[in-house]
């Protein structure tokens, strides 16, 4: 196959595409993966401009053979923490040998963050993207929340606003070790002057609503002052215990409420009445031996679930889709065909986009090719790397 595609002007044709994912249900089969047999995907400049059968292909300037594989939308992973310095492999290690996970670890990252470079949180940062890009990973999202400072917190957005736009402030990830005894003045710190410092980095606004971390009514406090500066909600909500942040998410219309794993019915119903996606995280149950997310039950109910890494140095240092869908498919009762979809049309539903995770003319040309004739291979070869080319924005980069 042929090392890039989609130079400016130039257009070209993948061929011989096995099975080709477009998440346009009005294609193929009439299901939400819009699967196209024996297909063809036009690349021209950044951009998809045309799919279909093979043998309908129109001319252009290059045409590659994909020789019988699978094709997919680039993975969307819309929830992440990458801007990070030192790891926790004895947090983890012990807690394999039997000690419970809770929020308290993240003052571990905070105090190696705090003291590395920015060139050292850069270089962390990119590794960690050349790791899932090679994965399949086109569209990340990333958040702050291990600097816990104002200079900290505007440090780690700037760095990661240098590599995607999907960059999340989450100042409230827990309440700063310098303000144990006063998290009333830190929460003002985090809506006040850090939110002043951040906000020109960050699209989004987070929170993490859980005992130990931050409450419904700080919660709230805390998104709103982020809406009001022009920074869109999203929430780490229902993880460990049952809470306020699925509820407090849809009264917002958080884009996303994140973890989802404990729900009562109201929660359910909620967001099935709303517009804020579901994102599961199941690296993080899978590294906290911790209850899966029920997505059978979301899914029943008609809640747009997405599915993400999570990928941190604590709870879910993973930072491939493929793996969270092989655990989706394993232990969250979803189909490959639903895991697949919520791996790439989710996540970008979940950061209200539209010219990503699907294949179909105007979307940006980031795709995923699979040496195996199906996507469902990426649930039945868990572990395998099965990703053989990527390309995002059209050039391949894998």
């Amino acid at each position: 196959m042929s090392s890039s595609t989609g130079q400016t002007g130039t257009s070209t044709a993948i061929t011989d595409i096995a099975t080709l994912v477009t998440n346009d249900p009005s294609l193929g089969e009439g299901s939400p993966l819009g699967l196209i047999r024996d297909a063809a995907v036009v690349v021209e400049g950044d951009r998809v401009v045309w799919t279909g059968e093979s043998s309908k292909a129109p001319a252009t300037d290059n045409r590659v053979r994909a020789d019988g594989r699978a094709m997919l939308p680039g993975f969307v992973d819309s929830h992440s923490h990458l801007v990070f310095a030192g790891d926790r492999t004895e947090e983890f290690n012990a807690r394999m040998s039997g000690r419970a996970y809770s929020a308290g670890g993240i003052r571990t990252t905070v105090a190696a963050t705090r003291a590395a470079t920015d060139a050292e949180l850069e270089a962390n940062l990119t590794r960690f993207l050349a790791e899932a890009l090679r994965q399949g990973t086109t569209t990340f999202e990333t958040k702050s929340g291990y600097g816990l400072t104002v200079e900290d917190e505007a440090r780690a957005l700037r760095i990661a606003a240098a590599h995607t736009d999907e960059v999340t402030y989450l100042g409230a990830h827990i309440v700063s070790p310098d303000f144990a005894d006063d998290p009333a003045a830190y929460v003002s710190l985090v809506t006040g002057e850090m939110l002043d410092a951040c906000a020109p980095y960050a699209r989004w606004i987070d929170v993490f609503c859980e005992k130990g971390a931050f409450d419904g009514d700080q919660a709230r406090a805390i998104l709103t002052a982020g809406k009001a500066k022009g920074l869109h909600p999203r929430i780490h909500a229902n993880q460990l215990s049952h809470g306020p942040g699925v509820q407090l998410a849809v009264e917002l219309d958080a884009a996303s409420a994140d973890h989802c794993t404990h729900l009562t019915d109201a929660d359910v119903d909620a967001l099935a009445n709303g517009d804020t996606v579901a994102t599961l995280l199941p690296g993080a149950e899978f590294s906290t031996r911790a209850q899966w997310p029920g997505a059978r039950r979301l899914l029943d109910a008609g809640v747009t679930v997405a599915l993400s890494t999570d990928c941190n140095p604590g709870s879910s240092f993973t930072s491939s889709v493929p793996f969270c869908i092989a655990l989706a498919v394993r232990d969250m009762g979803m189909t490959p065909d639903e895991a697949v979809w919520s791996a790439t049309a989710g996540g970008a539903a979940a950061l209200r986009r539209t010219d990503v995770g699907r294949i179909a003319p105007g979307a940006y040309a980031d795709l995923t090719l699979l040496d195996a004739p199906s996507h469902v291979h990426l649930a039945y070869r868990p572990g395998v790397p099965l990703v053989s080319g990527v390309w995002r924005r059209g050039v391949r980069v894998v």
